[in-house]
């Protein structure tokens, strides 16, 4: 191929770029976008009210008494009322508010005392040089389980490590940044977000069956397994594509000089030893209240199981990981001596919520718009039609569920936040899912692949500004573009590594996770459970589907 084709293949390829960037320059902001969205299903809600479906499992064919989901209008005197007098208590029971609250209180001491940092320096600088791009993009994934400390800390360290050892730094942000952004969600270790994200799955599940739970890790081992894929698929195109292309660093005067950053003191070394002996005490004593069949994190018997159920444990996991990241901090502060006193720590916390701000205002008005949408119940029947419609013309299955993945990634690009996205989608496509026989777990898996590798193509990720910054330290001329064009090839390197994977796990039928099945066994409901009571007290029409308290232990 020319020379001259080459070069008009690259011109298409910005024009593209330039249209996304256009278009998503102009989108509203995540608080206005749900304000909008509140306003729509207000609206739909009196254009659609009173309009019904039959409800799965239920009807003549069942054996069980036809069972209706109607369309409920919430701009009449009682559903105003409604949306009025539970505005308070709604957003303070939101559920991933409450859970990402209580893990960054926990995240903040570790973060702040400069555990997590000095953790990630040291995983880094005892990898082997022929295998430092993979640990970087393996460490950009488990820096997860610190919230968004990887995007601080890892992809200015991975610029650094590059430039030590005589390659270009740009390569060194692209690998970290695919790592922490592009590679989001796969990780060996549980994080908040598993918590997170079932939180609103489980809600979702229940629009068709009250009685379904979700298990916060019930996509670990496919998170987990997704780890090497990823790692593998990052090296790969940093080496053979981002590396060649940007071909040699010449480093200006002031960057020949700069030392090196990375070097952990012998301080910081004894701080971390006895942080993860601590750590080690704290997983002790949780394994002691989980192992005996009494322990103190143990439940009732499981009829399914005949032994003691570990949902209290699993309920427990945000607290867990509080403490996990609290005590880790704590010690690691007061050996390094950046905890002197209490205030200190107290500081630290205040710091870390201090960053949360935008988080909470989004979480309000998200909050707002779910309570909407499953008092209307449009998306119970939305997900009926929806589903009927697709089996109608014979797109069920794995097709099914590639496009929505496809879709997760589409809806990526307009929309940064992870849950503020799962909060939109779960409540039509878990239900749908369901009805096409896929349990909720599958259905959240899929949309946590397609909710990570489209992160590093949007300007309107958060800290998309902060990589270009990180960026134009080294080349001054690093805009968008630049950024864009380095991080495309990686996020289809993801895509096709994760989607494949995920379609030979549903095949193999490997469970997902603890508690993680590939398929919904549809279970008929009885009187009770087809029936609800509103939180309120509001009076509604009788065999009504109602989803009331948006939390992981509505039932």
């Amino acid at each position: 191929m020319s020379e001259k084709d080459n070069s008009k293949k690259e011109g298409v390829f910005k024009k593209i770029l330039d249209k996304v960037e256009i278009v998503g320059n102009k989108l509203p902001q995540p608080v206005t976008l749900f304000a909008i969205l509140m306003g729509v299903v207000l609206l739909l809600s009196w254009i659609f009210g009173g309009v019904s479906v039959l409800r799965p499992g239920t009807g003549a064919d069942t054996g069980v008494p036809a069972d209706f989901i109607v369309v409920e209008n919430l701009l009449t005197k009682e559903g105003i009322q409604r949306i009025f007098t539970s505005m308070v208590n709604v957003f303070a029971t939101f559920p991933p508010l409450g859970l990402v609250l209580v893990v960054m209180l926990g995240i903040g001491v570790a973060e702040h005392t400069g555990m997590i940092a000095v953790a990630l320096r040291l995983f880094v600088s005892k990898i082997p040089k022929y295998l430092i791009t993979f640990s970087i993009v393996v460490a950009g994934m488990i820096s997860s389980v610190a919230a968004d400390a990887g995007y601080v800390v890892l992809i200015p360290m991975g610029a650094a490590l590059f430039m030590g050892m005589g390659r270009h730094p740009l390569a060194g942000i692209a690998a970290a940044f695919a790592g922490v952004s592009g590679g989001f969600g796969a990780n060996f270790l549980p994080t908040g977000l598993d918590p997170m994200i079932a939180a609103f799955t489980e809600p979702a599940a229940n629009i068709i069956d009250p009685t379904y739970t979700v298990n916060p890790l019930s996509n670990w081992y496919l998170m987990a397994a997704s780890v090497p894929l990823v790692g593998i698929a990052g090296t790969w195109v940093t080496e053979k594509i981002v590396v060649p292309r940007l071909g040699e660093y010449r480093p200006e005067g002031e960057m020949l000089s700069e030392e090196n950053s990375n070097n952990v003191t012998a301080q910081e070394k004894k701080a971390l030893k006895w942080s993860f002996l601590a750590v080690l005490v704290v997983l002790i004593l949780v394994a002691i209240s989980i192992v005996p069949s009494e322990g103190l994190l143990r439940g009732d018997i499981d009829p399914n199981t005949g032994s003691n159920s570990f949902r209290p444990f699993y309920d427990s996991l945000v607290p867990i990981m509080f403490i996990i990241f609290f005590v880790a901090g704590l010690v690691y502060g007061i050996v390094s001596k950046t905890i002197k006193n209490d205030k200190d720590v107290s500081d630290m916390t205040a710091k870390s919520m201090s960053t949360m701000g935008l988080y909470i205002v989004i979480a309000f008005v998200a909050a707002q718009f779910v309570a909407y949408f499953n008092w209307s119940n449009l998306g119970s029947v939305l997900a009926v039609k929806g589903s009927d419609g697709l089996n109608a013309i014979g797109f069920t299955g794995i097709p099914l569920l590639v496009a929505f993945i496809l879709i997760a990634s589409l809806v990526n690009l307009i929309m940064g936040s992870a849950s503020a996205k799962w909060a939109l989608l779960a409540p039509i496509f878990v239900p749908m899912l369901m009805l096409m026989g896929y349990s909720p777990e599958v259905t959240q898996a899929a949309y946590r692949i397609g909710d990570s590798y489209s992160n590093i193509l949007t300007p309107l990720l958060p800290y998309f500004p902060l990589v270009i910054v990180f960026a134009q330290k080294y080349d001054k001329t690093a805009g968008i573009g630049t950024l864009i064009s380095m991080m495309l090839p990686y996020a289809i390197a993801f895509m096709v590594a994760r989607i494949p994977m995920f379609i030979i796990w549903i095949w193999l039928g490997i469970p997902l996770g603890i508690e993680g099945p590939i398929y919904y066994e549809e279970a008929r409901p009885t009187a009770v459970e087809t029936s609800a009571v509103s939180c309120c007290e509001t009076a509604l029409p009788e065999n009504t589907l109602v989803v009331e308290n948006f939390s992981p232990t509505a039932q």
